[in-house]
């Protein structure tokens, strides 16, 4: 039996984890819950799965009934709990950020499908989880693919690691095209059902540029040997090339929650008739091309700022997560993401070596510059 806490509970991810362990009651137990103002829905699992810790941000002191005997915490209080055993990250944003480094520190397993934790302090947290000899777990398809691929195998074999996309709704899109783009069609996926924030990545690809930068930390891989593969069907998750010439793919159906179960039941396999299985005589055909930087800039510019490392990252993440929230909100255009993390990236002063408070300096600042930047915008009618 595993005792777990869920941060980000009510979110796709989270919701899809509590699927998970209504699947493996016998397995997995769930003893913190900790979510964001979806007070309705953290409601319904509380009463469902009777946690003894909940943090939730549209929840005041004042303890509501239906808490039962819940007690109200901090997230890191919860994670650091002794009888937690496994941590779950699924929050969005860097508010994890914190309470995932305290969970380390506190020898807790870590599975993460946040990628802000990793893509701006992962140097921090990888070192931190090495020094207690414990491994971050990835959550994501692609990550926990590469992880699968690469179990087993010497790390001087592995030439290079590829991670797979399914290139977004506008994959066919012309240059031209992109610039008409609505918010209502960056949200449609094609393949997965995900969180709001995380599909307009997938939309911009600006998301396979954070998968790289977190995959250069989880399997202490440099930038020049990882690669990204557009693969619309989403089926090959990851593939890893050893120094003979041979690749190892990893292949399922684009559900997360079987990547979610990995995470959990990590280092074990549990038999699951739940989830969809891939038929591959139903699939046919599986196609591969090369990801189209020109029109899909964003790529570009994580795969530099991850390069650059230092603060860059966490300014890249930081100016995507203004730039989404303006796009969601009606103020600026889908090509105009793009513009604003440069715009960003290229004003920012770089700390090549920053501590915890020097990285969360660097997102207060790239909050403050586009928030003024789209300001004097409006400010000038332009």
């Amino acid at each position: 039996m595993k005792n777990v806490a869920i941060l980000g509970s009510t979110g796709s991810i989270g919701t899809q984890a509590l699927d998970v362990c209504r699947a493996f009651p016998d397995q997995l137990r769930v003893l913190a819950l900790a979510a964001g103002r979806n007070t309705d829905l953290l409601r319904a699992q509380v009463r469902e799965f009777a946690p003894r810790c909940v943090f939730g941000e549209g929840l005041s002191r004042e303890r509501p009934d239906w808490l039962g005997n819940a007690r109200l915490c901090d997230m890191t209080e919860m994670v650091t709990a002794e009888e937690i055993d496994l941590v779950l990250v699924s929050t969005s944003g860097s508010v994890a950020l914190r309470p995932v480094l305290a969970a380390i520190r506190a020898g807790k397993t870590v599975a993460v499908a946040n990628k802000e934790v990793l893509v701006t302090a992962g140097e921090i947290l990888t070192r931190e989880a090495r020094a207690r000899d414990r491994r971050i777990l990835p959550v994501d398809s692609e990550h926990s693919a590469l992880l699968q691929c690469l179990a087993g195998e010497d790390a001087r074999s592995v030439a290079r690691i590829i991670i797979t996309a399914s290139g977004g709704p506008f994959r066919r899109f012309a240059a031209e095209q992109l610039t008409l783009v609505t918010p209502e069609q960056a949200l449609k996926h094609p393949n997965w059902q995900m969180g709001r924030k995380v599909t307009i990545d997938s939309a911009t690809l600006l998301n396979k540029g954070l998968e790289v930068i977190e995959a250069r930390w989880l399997f202490d891989t440099p930038y020049e040997r990882i690669d990204v593969v557009v693969h619309p069907e989403s089926v090959v998750h990851g593939l890893v090339e050893f120094t003979d010439g041979s690749i190892k793919a990893h292949l399922g159906a684009p559900d997360m929650r079987i990547p979610i179960q990995y995470a959990l039941s990590y280092p074990e396999r549990w038999s699951n008739q739940t989830w969809p299985r891939l038929d591959l005589l139903a699939q046919g055909r599986l196609t591969f091309e090369p990801p189209d930087y020109g029109r899909f800039p964003c790529l570009a510019l994580a795969l530099e700022a991850g390069r650059k490392g230092g603060t860059y990252p966490a300014v890249l993440s930081s100016a995507d997560e203004v730039a989404v929230e303006l796009l969601l909100a009606g103020r600026i255009g889908f090509q105009d993401i793009p513009r604003l993390i440069e715009e960003a990236l290229t004003a920012h002063h770089q700390d090549a070596h920053p501590s915890l408070e020097d990285i969360e300096a660097a997102q207060q600042w790239t909050y403050g510059f586009l928030r003024d930047r789209i300001a004097i915008k409006s400010t000038c009618g332009t």
